[in-house]
């Protein structure tokens, strides 16, 4: 899939392995913004296991998920003994099931799950709940073992902050679950300041230590990619009722899992009185008030309510990044929470009808409503998982969603026309340009496809308007350069290359076209640098070699040629095919 599967995975050769030289590059990249060591080694042993076949990494997303909900389990196992006096152990451990049952059949699990990408997900998801296991565990132990288990607990939270930086609040949680349900942090000052209460606090300090460089790593990783969002597209002012509407998005979706998408765009401006804000705004305050008011009959509702939104700020909107106003994706470990409430309903109703405070058929009936929700759950789940099974029908169903998303109609129009369909992508972008006449790359895209098309002086004069709105779009400037070769005008080409090389020196495109221009110029001797260059940076790709064979019969060299051939084969017979019409003996 093209949606960063492409990038991350596809196109990318440096994590295809675990040698020294891939080890160096997966714990010093920030590719795509994210700072994610651990995943990459996970993508790099499915490398070795299963080559370049997909089955293979979803697979392991599959696996993880599932570790995920066992762990879920256990560690709702303990909660729910903590939390809930005079449950027996049949109840528990419904509830327990009821929970990871909640948790992993849910339909919002899908992004995490079948989007290969998304394994920083399901693997920061499996290291976050086995520190709170361990954390749990230790808890109960004394000497030696409680601090092997803080050790391991530590160890765990190491391993998640390398997963998915989103883990940094995790520390937080620790100290809520110490507040309740361990109680080993009173309310009043003195139970906080206390002799007791300082070994609680320094048992915390790698934690946060851990959590200082994790959230330091990720600044990095974004500000390296120019990621986070500028306070002129988003600012300071719009940004509480961002985070106020993800703190209500992601509940009302736990609840009524219906209308999801793979992207919510942000819009181009956040009018904190437009109906969504001020709706999540009012709900967020009756939740905040409702749980605070019923503290102290109910301190597990105020205890889920405030670790939901500890985990979730780092991705709220208060610092934001992407186009997205929510994902999906970022409701996995946040909702943890809802599902061991919803394994504590379980609970309560078991132990209603084992005290005969219940009436059997009211339990039955309780019992068949819970077991239609998760098979519900677990359909809707099935039904979402096939929307990620290629581009085209990720963006369709995308655009079926919310007909007016830009970036879905740009992105379902970058598909048709790398799949060289660029007639249909054409309305697409027209669509796009419509609907947000400021995105800059949609005239590029419709430029592009309109060139495909054979719609020439359509394509320069939208090439033109891109460069107005951006001279130093180097994508933009390599593709109108590809128009003026076909044009029979590889000298103005060469101009446009140049410049986008100034901006991307490392962009293989613009070296190939850049080589393929000398060529037609008469230069092959010029050219060939260039095509070499493409190829180191990216090995895979057929057209530098192409070019590089061309280049080498035009200076007579046919055994230089034949061996770019004998490449090409492997990587695009149909160009090979071409290339064998060119007297290569």
């Amino acid at each position: 899939m093209e949606w960063d599967d492409y990038v991350n995975l596809v196109e990318n050769p440096h994590y295809r392995g675990l040698g020294w030289t891939h080890l160096r590059w997966i714990f010093t990249t920030v590719l795509m913004g994210q700072w994610i060591p651990l995943a990459w080694v996970t993508f790099g042993a499915d490398y070795l296991v299963w080559g370049m076949n997909p089955f293979g990494y979803h697979l392991t997303n599959v696996l993880l998920h599932a570790a995920n909900a066992a762990v879920l389990y256990l560690v709702a196992l303990r909660l729910l003994g903590l939390a809930t006096t005079g449950a027996g152990e049949p109840a528990l451990r419904l509830g327990a099931a009821a929970a990871a049952l909640f948790f992993a059949l849910h339909p919002l699990r899908a992004e995490s799950v079948a989007w290969v990408t998304e394994r920083r997900d399901v693997l920061s998801g499996l290291f976050f709940l086995l520190v709170i296991l361990t954390f749990l565990k230790a808890s109960e132990a004394e000497g030696t073992r409680r601090r092997r288990l803080l050790a391991g607990s530590v160890v765990c939270y190491a391993l998640a902050v390398m997963s998915k930086p989103m883990v940094v609040t995790l520390p937080l949680v620790l100290i809520l679950l110490d507040i309740y349900p361990l109680r080993r942090l009173g309310g009043r000052w003195r139970d906080w300041t206390g002799r007791e209460a300082r070994g609680v606090w320094m048992e915390k300090l790698p934690y946060f230590l851990l959590a200082l460089a994790g959230g330091a790593m990720a600044f990095y990783a974004m500000i390296a990619n120019s990621f986070l969002t500028s306070l002129e597209k988003l600012p300071l002012s719009a940004r509480p009722s961002v985070a106020l509407h993800s703190l209500w998005f992601y509940v009302w979706k736990t609840f009524v899992p219906l209308w999801l998408s793979p992207l919510y765009e942000l819009p181009p401006q956040v009018n904190p009185l437009d109906p969504p804000f001020v709706t999540s705004a009012v709900a967020v305050a009756i939740l905040t008030a409702g749980f605070w008011l019923l503290r102290r009959r109910w301190p597990a509702g105020l205890a889920v309510w405030v670790s939901y939104a500890v985990i979730l700020a780092p991705v709220s909107g208060l610092l934001h990044n992407g186009h997205q106003l929510a994902n999906d994706r970022y409701s996995y470990l946040p909702c943890l929470g809802w599902a061991l409430l919803v394994g504590a309903s379980v609970c309560a109703v078991v132990r209603a009808r084992e005290s005969g405070r219940l009436r059997p058929s009211m339990a039955r009936l309780a019992a068949g409503g819970g077991v239609v929700w998760v098979l519900g759950l677990g359909i809707l789940a099935w039904h979402h998982v096939q929307v990620w099974r290629d581009t085209d029908t990720l963006w369709r169903y995308a655009l079926e969603s919310n007909p007016n998303c830009a970036i879905c109609l740009g992105n379902l129009g970058v598909s048709l026309v790398n799949r060289g369909i660029p007639q249909p992508a054409i309305e697409y972008f027209q669509r796009e340009l419509a609907v947000r006449p400021d995105r800059v790359n949609v005239y590029g895209n419709l430029a592009l496809a309109l060139l495909n098309s054979g719609r020439m002086p359509e394509a320069l004069w939208h090439f033109q308007q891109a460069l107005e709105r951006r001279p130093a779009d180097s994508q933009v400037l390599n593709n109108l350069s590809v128009a003026l070769i076909r044009l029979g005008k590889p000298q103005e080409a060469i101009a446009h290359l140049k410049q986008a090389m100034e901006v991307t020196p490392a962009n293989p495109m613009v070296r190939t076209n850049l080589g393929v221009a000398l060529t037609d110029l008469g230069h092959p001797d010029q050219a060939i640098p260039h095509f070499l260059k493409a190829i180191e940076l990216k090995p895979l790709a057929p057209l530098p070699r192409f070019g590089l064979a061309r280049a080498y019969l035009a200076l007579g060299r046919t055994e230089l040629a034949l061996e770019q051939y004998k490449a090409l084969k492997k990587l695009d017979r149909a160009l090979a095919t071409q290339l064998s019409t060119l007297n290569i003996p």
